[in-house]
């Protein structure tokens, strides 16, 4: 779910997992442009960490 608001005169994107979500990612065209610009290594990251998460009642590693 997406949400645009303004923060001190600055405008602002909002994601959230739903209309309750208790802790939206609000960032603005700074650190959007950063996310743009490092889409593809984003992605290998999330992809990475998914792969090496342990399984629902599994101990994790360490």
């Amino acid at each position: 779910m997406v949400e645009y608001s303004e923060f001190k005169g600055n405008q602002m994107i909002v994601l959230k997992k739903d209309e309750n979500d208790r802790f939206p990612f609000t960032f603005g065209i700074s650190k959007a442009k950063k996310i743009v610009e490092n889409f593809d290594a984003i992605k290998s990251w999330v992809k990475k960490m998914e792969a090496e998460k342990p399984a629902k009642g599994e101990p994790a590693a360490g």
